[in-house]
């Protein structure tokens, strides 16, 4: 399977959802498709393990994957949007098939996930954070308590899109370097283009002693120029017609 070209499938499908629901939050969605396009269509997630969108307004991006993969049923799919009868939301919770964490208030992923990997050593979780989660003070303490427990049947990926609600991370509140801060926690790091599922696959596939760390530099609203790089598209936008269909050019230019 083509996972670049899958991702941007499913970025086409999502762009044409966020326009028929009115509401949501395309940029931080579209930076993260590869990365759940990989683990679900790459074979890295099995039936007992479980995927956590700790950047809960993004769980949006699991739902046609969750379909594809037959937890969600395509009329569910299909009548989100519409008014017709469906259990899907903006924001995921554990009500929908697939979706294993009720996310939303941010911070807490990565010490749901830890619970969850000691819970069940047989099972691998995954939990994807945005990198504006590193301002929470639960996530450091988690990831203190992964380190210290060397929880190595979890795999964290940070997704560095560098803007957050009030704009870029830097001028609210610096993180960089985020690779150094983690350095001294006993996890494995590795950097990725987080739109490049090559490169994400070679991290996955990566030996380890340590608990796994990927730093994912992805771009928010990626896909789209009318939202590339634009803190204002955390949230769904007013979008004109001619937008739309400027949008709709530029996927499929990539999906052809």
């Amino acid at each position: 399977m083509d996972l670049q070209r899958k991702a941007n499938l499913y970025r086409k499908e999502l762009f044409e959802k966020f326009v028929e629901v009115k509401q949501g939050h395309p940029g931080s969605t579209f930076s993260m498709l590869e990365i759940v396009t990989t683990l679900y269509h790459g074979g890295y997630v099995s039936s007992k393990d479980k995927v956590l969108i700790s950047k809960g307004h993004a769980t949006v991006a699991l739902y046609p994957i969750l379909r594809d993969f037959g937890y969600i049923s395509h009329e569910n799919w299909d009548n989100w949007g519409k008014g017709k009868p469906t259990n899907l939301r903006v924001f995921g919770n554990i009500s929908i098939p697939g979706i294993d964490m009720t996310s939303g208030s941010l911070g807490h992923g990565v010490g749901v996930g830890a619970g969850m990997a000691i819970a069940d050593p047989n099972s691998h979780v995954y939990v994807v954070i945005s990198e504006g989660e590193l301002y929470e003070g639960s996530t450091w303490e988690a990831l203190l308590f992964a380190a210290h427990h060397q929880i190595k049947n979890m795999t964290i990926f940070i997704d560095v899109n560098n803007l957050i609600i009030l704009g870029k991370t830097d001028d609210c509140l610096r993180l960089n370097s985020i690779k150094d801060k983690l350095s001294g926690f006993e996890f494995d790091i590795f950097t990725v283009d987080g739109h490049n599922t090559n490169s994400i696959q070679s991290a996955l596939d990566a030996a380890t002693n340590q608990p796994k760390i990927i730093i994912a530099n992805t771009v928010k609203g990626k896909g789209f120029s009318l939202m590339e790089n634009k803190a204002e598209w955390h949230y769904m936008q007013a979008i004109t017609n001619e937008e739309i269909e400027q949008c709709r050019k530029e996927i499929n230019d990539v999906t052809a």
